[in-house]
């Protein structure tokens, strides 16, 4: 296991963890952000699986979010304002008339300070943050930890950590975008997912949960038995439609505890496993991205990652029977997702 560290401009720093599987895994300290994952394929060439910026720089404004650490709430949040014991909160509208991903000012635009660490069986980089009241409209100070940890077994282990000193609303995620192809050869078409989950959350024109939880049956949205992306893509179903034709919904995960996605790209042969002890993902597919993006392979289009945005639902903020993003002053939320990497014949 090794960790090299690099300094760039204005107190920024690259972190490279590898062990000695051929996998390796950039992280900066800005936003927190992963720019690289690489992994090898069947045959042992090592590629990058993520999508990242050619130029650092570009993370600055980095419009579609890429590997960013996403708070305080991680999605849209309707109207962009709540209300919590009696208050009513009014939150940036940096998406139309709602509040996306914590505002222009989120997580991912700040400069986390950075602690590495090793052993003989894993290297990371342990983030923290600590976000005063006002900065973002959200009541309470917060101390944020999220830590980054690679395995000798392939496994990137996100563990995210926060305390409060005034209830609060919090979801964090990552909002890696993945292609397992390598290098980006190809979009996420042909990825094949399989997700834990028999209900989505249905969404209005604008994207926003319309408090409806639909039953995946039948449906583009049952991935409880492993299908391609693309059948999303080209679907006429609504919901497909309402997305820009593909995925930006909410999933629920059935079981608690297991694996709760999987996702394969049969020409490479790499498979990546997704734990986590939320009770859902957003599962997003790049259906707005669009060739202004200069990526560090290529020019990004449509359809080219797949995010796997583990959280918990910011429609709890306005609907009953949502998995809940409150967190209690004096209580610690504690969340972790485990993205596992494999190779089949």
């Amino acid at each position: 296991m090794k960790i090299k560290t690099e300094m760039l401009k204005n107190d920024w720093k690259l972190f490279e963890l590898s062990n000695d599987n051929g996998m390796k895994v950039n992280i900066l300290n800005y936003g927190g952000i992963i720019t690289n994952i690489t992994v090898p394929d069947r045959n042992g060439k090592p590629e990058n699986i993520v999508l990242g910026y050619k130029n650092y720089e570009d993370y600055v404004q980095n419009p579609v979010f890429l590997g960013a650490i996403i708070g305080r709430v991680a999605g849209r949040i309707a109207d962009a304002e709540f209300s919590l014991n009696g208050e009513k909160y009014e939150l940036e509208k940096n998406d139309g008339e709602n509040h996306l991903h914590g505002g222009s000012e989120g997580f991912h635009q700040a400069i986390w300070d950075a602690r590495e660490f090793q052993s003989d069986t894993e290297a990371g980089v342990e983030l923290s943050l600590i976000r005063k009241e006002g900065k973002d409209g959200y009541p309470g100070s917060l101390d944020v930890k999220v830590t980054y940890t690679l395995t000798d077994s392939n496994s990137l282990q996100i563990d995210y950590q926060a305390d409060t000193d005034k209830t609060t609303a919090l979801t964090l995620t990552n909002h890696s975008y993945f292609n397992l192809t390598g290098d980006l050869k190809r979009t996420v078409h042909d990825h094949q997912v399989k997700i834990d989950s028999s209900k989505f959350v249905e969404l209005d024109e604008n994207l926003i949960p319309t408090g409806r939880q639909l039953d995946t049956s039948g449906t583009t949205f049952d991935f409880r038995e492993e299908r391609n992306l693309s059948e999303g893509f080209n679907s006429s179903y609504e919901q497909n439609k309402v997305a820009g034709n593909g995925y930006d919904h909410y999933f629920i995960f059935d079981r608690e505890a297991g694996e709760k996605v999987t996702a394969r790209d049969e020409a490479s042969g790499r498979k990546m496993v997704v734990e986590t002890d939320q009770p859902g993902m957003v599962m997003y597919t790049s259906n707005s991205m669009d060739s202004s993006l200069q990526l560090a392979e290529r020019a990004s289009e449509k359809y080219l990652g797949v995010c796997f945005e583990t959280q918990g639902s910011p429609a709890s903020l306005q609907h009953e029977g949502f998995p809940e993003i409150i967190l209690q002053a004096g209580e610690t939320y504690k969340k972790k997702t485990v993205f596992t990497f494999l190779t089949e014949d």
